[in-house]
């Protein structure tokens, strides 16, 4: 594109660029390792008895949360036969990202890609004699916005067995299941400051790497006028808030083809923050270690070295 003062005279191409070389700095503010000074809350894993929403079957995930969370908790309850040995829950799911607990106890996740959404799972469980609660988290990164059929998208789970050994297999696909939409912490929305008591919040424990866990810090404002970021290298996937505002998702532990993170520092406007005081609040669902993040400045160095770019047709 060119742009002519008279018609006739270029004074500006964008296929023609003359800039100078810069180099991004960025610095450490804050850290955030004192355990002191970190909360936590363990958000809720619901079952069966504790939903509201029942189905005799696996119900699709967008329909069902209808925009409102990108979270859609599947649960059911069973009470296994005794010859069944070696039990493997295979979950079968069209997207995103889905996570798995026996009897509140952590099993495992996996989430399929940018290609192929659908991925399984499969992973050996400890089923007791008594009634055992299963409970899936489906969860969404994003929803579709684009394209030709929207209307025939679907996601979330769409086979759910307990394998055993010697062939024999229990299928919960088509069976009494409870759903529900959204996490505990999300309904109550404890990342405004105004609704922090809404939960009981406790020191941070021992083990920090813990799924579905939100924490929360107070902070105060980086000295100057340079923009800041909130480096998150050391987290899994999640959300983060600053003072009530949204800073975005993060997805730290999914590499990209290059095997690194596709971002780790994550913008915080100036215009969010105040000078003491301030409070962070972090939905972590992967199980990351928030005692390595930290806040940081970046500002840019200019390096007197001018450079031509031009791209016109040969």
């Amino acid at each position: 594109m060119s742009i002519m003062k008279d018609c006739e005279n270029v004074i500006f191409n964008t296929a023609k660029v003359n800039t100078k070389y810069n180099r991004r700095i960025s610095r450490s503010r804050q850290k955030f390792d004192s355990t002191s000074r970190w909360e936590e809350f363990k958000d809720d894993i619901p079952n069966f008895l504790t939903t509201s929403l029942k189905s005799n079957t696996l119900l699709e995930h967008m329909n069902t949360t209808k925009d409102e969370s990108d979270y859609l908790w599947y649960t059911f309850r069973f009470q296994q036969n005794s010859s069944c040995t070696e039990p493997v829950l295979h979950v079968e799911s069209l997207g995103h990202v889905a996570y798995a607990f026996v009897n509140n106890k952590y099993v495992g996740a996996a989430h399929g890609s940018h290609d192929v959404k659908g991925f399984t799972i499969d992973y050996p469980v400890s089923l007791n004699n008594e009634m055992n609660n299963i409970s899936l988290l489906s969860v969404m990164v994003g929803l579709p916005d684009s394209g030709a059929y929207l209307e025939r998208r679907i996601a979330g789970l769409t086979r759910v067995e307990i394998k055993c050994a010697k062939n024999e297999s229990y299928n919960f696909t088509n069976y009494e299941w409870g759903y529900q939409v959204g996490l505990l912490g999300e309904r109550l929305q404890i990342y405004i400051p105004q609704n922090l008591s809404n939960v009981e919040w406790s020191k941070l424990g021992i083990s920090n790497n813990q799924t579905f866990t939100w924490y929360k810090i107070l902070f105060d404002e980086p000295m100057g006028n340079d923009p800041v970021t909130l480096n998150l290298t050391t987290m899994g996937k999640g959300e983060a808030w600053i003072n009530g505002q949204s800073i975005g998702r993060y997805w730290v532990s999914f590499y990209n083809s290059a095997g690194t993170p596709s971002q780790t520092l994550y913008h915080v406007p100036r215009s969010f923050l105040k000078t003491s005081g301030n409070l962070l609040i972090l939905l972590e669902e992967a199980g990351g270690d928030p005692l390595h993040i930290s806040l940081d400045t970046v500002s840019t160095k200019d390096l007197h070295e001018h450079i031509s770019y031009y791209h016109l047709p040969q």
